[in-house]
């Protein structure tokens, strides 16, 4: 029996001609070829209907993948006990000779590759149903999108990809000639819990010669949900083909006087952040995660690859976050992964409420004071647990965010967690000094809660370090060549929550991100001078005097201002040293990026020999 046939006989009543009505044969070929190996009971083919959606919720609590909560419309989901964040070691990129990585990345042969993910998945669907999702990263029929086609045996995962990714179907039936990226997922075996069982064979394989991404024997959405962290790899290589950008950036809208709308973008490592600045209190959202840049008629346009929102939940509380909290907490389509579950509410670490003393997590039936086979004790929820909500929901949601043509760039913002280096916002003095000394050159220490020893720099350019499938040199080489034909650039920021003085206390409040994107609204519109310094542009006193009057109702004084503006030289420049050798040991490192370094860096000496090691701004005034 050849493919097609065994896909006729799997598909459900009426499924298989929503297959043989799209016009496109390899759509066909690629979804007979695995139902064939992985060997479903039954396939359902997902329209862009609101009843395929609800069909698949429906499924997701019928398998038992998540279970129904108090509030209408939230379930919670819970992964396996050892599946519960990002698999990097078993994540591998499946390379032919003559394919260009560079040093570092997880990679193995393709064939090798192949032959093993597909003796894993061969009947590894046999009893359960294949979810066929057709669906596009960035908005439909735009010069953004990219269109996928998901196959994946969870409900769950479906489930998920419905929040975050529009539905695509009809497309599909409009277009014979389009490209799409491939997706197989299956979560294998499941236990008791309806997790996956056999997370020792957990594997993560990203082809780039066909554009499939292989996920297997695991459920975690990192792993599983193939549009999103793993799609970004897929897609830096074909934006380094074609001459755009991929990034791991937020998009937000920043508002300024008189109904003005500026829009900037936001790269940050992980608890550096990027969260609370998008979702700052007074702008709007466009996304939280992942954009795609394009040039046209000499301006930048980007675009939410999402609608939806996969995000941590811990420290999510009603102070800090109140919108988030608000959707969190009434009637709508909410996924909480992995948290507490007691009564039919959900409970994480830090959500501000009193723990109780038992429920159910993602250990199983859990009560204080429990511990794991090592001894340790087992916390209620994961510090790596998760909400999964539609970016609609929330009250601060930009409507722009389905615009197919996006939204013009006027700013970029990079941020790391840094206690002594950066000022808390500066800009680049252009395009190039900002992509080089603040985006390429982007580091984040290590907390003591999170890994055990604090103050641990880790280099991670654009905040992107994890997801790129392109050397390191060329992925800053695309950046620089990206203003060619501009007309203007969008201003580049750094900006550092974390600064401290010499007793460990911050420098800085939570609330004051609200008036650093307020002047870089004003830096963007041409309405406020800065003062140059040799690591870039800051702000001036009166400014920042006035913003945080108007914004926090707060008095800044002179001393405040100097403390966190005050240039720190030999921090400075142990940075370029320490980054300079960093990309000495990297093969194709553009040579402009030493040049400006060093630039900064003599820049840096020639200031320290006038006014010492530490600079007050009202020093730099000319």
């Amino acid at each position: 029996m050849d493919n097609l046939e065994i896909l006729k006989r799997k598909c459900l009543k009426g499924h298989f001609e929503r297959l043989t009505s799209i016009p496109n044969k390899e759509v066909i070929e690629f979804i007979s070829k695995y139902v064939a190996l992985c060997n479903p009971a039954s396939v359902f083919v997902r329209t862009d209907s609101e009843e395929d959606a609800e069909y698949i919720r429906k499924k997701a609590i019928e398998n038992g993948e998540e279970h129904k909560l108090k509030i209408e419309g939230h379930t919670v989901h819970f992964d396996g006990y050892f599946d519960q964040a990002r698999d990097k070691k078993n994540t591998k990129f499946l390379i032919e000779k003559g394919m260009e990585f560079g040093k570092g990345l997880n990679v193995l042969e393709r064939t090798k590759g192949l032959e093993e993910i597909h003796y894993l998945m061969k009947d590894i669907m046999k009893g359960k149903e294949l979810f066929i999702l057709f669906l596009c990263l960035g908005p439909v029929n735009s010069e953004f999108s990219l269109y996928a086609v998901q196959l994946t045996d969870s409900a769950y995962v479906a489930h998920s990809e419905d929040i975050l990714y529009r539905p695509a179907y009809r497309v599909f039936l409009e277009k014979e000639d389009i490209e799409f990226f491939k997706y197989v997922h299956s979560a294998g075996e499941l236990d008791e819990r309806k997790t996956s069982k056999n997370y020792d064979k957990r594997r993560i394989y990203i082809d780039f010669v066909e554009n499939i991404v292989y996920s297997v024997n695991t459920q975690y959405a990192g792993n599983t949900i193939g549009l999103k962290k793993l799609s970004l790899r897929l897609a830096i290589r074909k934006a380094d083909r074609e001459g755009w950008l991929a990034e791991h950036m937020f998009i937000m809208r920043v508002n300024g006087k008189e109904g003005r709308k500026s829009y900037f973008l936001g790269a940050f490592p992980s608890m550096c952040g990027k969260t609370s600045t998008c979702m700052v209190k007074g702008e709007n959202i466009v996304g939280d995660d992942i954009a795609y840049l394009r040039k046209r008629d000499g301006k930048v346009y980007a675009v939410n690859v999402e609608r939806g929102i996969f995000g941590i939940i811990r420290d999510v509380n009603q102070k800090d976050d109140p919108l988030i909290w608000e959707a969190l907490t009434s009637p709508g389509e909410v996924i909480f992964s992995n948290v507490l579950i007691t009564d039919g509410t959900p409970y994480w670490l830090g959500d501000g409420r009193e723990i109780p003393e038992e429920g159910i997590n993602f250990s199983g039936k859990w009560y204080k004071g429990k511990k794991d086979e090592n001894g340790r004790e087992i916390p209620h929820s994961h510090p790596n647990a998760r909400y999964t909500i539609p970016l609609k929901t929330l009250k601060n949601c930009d409507p722009v965010y389905e615009d197919p043509s996006g939204v013009e760039v006027s700013g970029i913002i990079y941020g790391g967690r840094d206690s002594d280096t950066w000022v808390p916002l500066f800009e680049s003095f252009d395009w190039t000094h900002g992509v080089i000394t603040i985006g390429a050159c982007l580091e984040s220490e290590t907390t003591a809660a999170t890994l055990g020893k604090e103050g641990v720099r880790t280099f991670n350019l654009m905040a992107n370090l994890d997801f790129l499938s392109i050397p390191i040199g060329k992925y800053i080489q695309n950046h620089l060549d990206f203003s060619k034909g501009l007309e203007s650039t969008p201003k580049i920021f750094g900006v550092n929550y974390f600064l401290k003085d010499e007793n460990g206390n911050y420098l800085t409040d939570k609330q004051d991100k609200r008036v650093w994107l307020k002047w870089m609204e004003l830096r963007v519109n041409n309405e406020v001078e800065a003062i140059e310094t040799p690591i870039g542009l800051i702000p001036y006193y009166e400014d920042l005097k006035q913003l945080f009057q108007n914004v926090l109702s707060k008095e800044y004084t002179e001393k405040d201002y100097v403390k966190q503006f005050t240039l720190r030289i030999p921090q400075n420049l142990s940075k370029i040293e320490r980054i300079t050798g960093i990309y000495k040991g990297i093969e194709d490192t553009p040579e402009i990026l030493f040049e400006v370094l060093n630039a900064q860096k003599e820049r840096l000496i020639k200031t320290r020999e006038k006014f010492g090691d530490f600079v007050s701004p009202f020093d730099l005034i000319k």
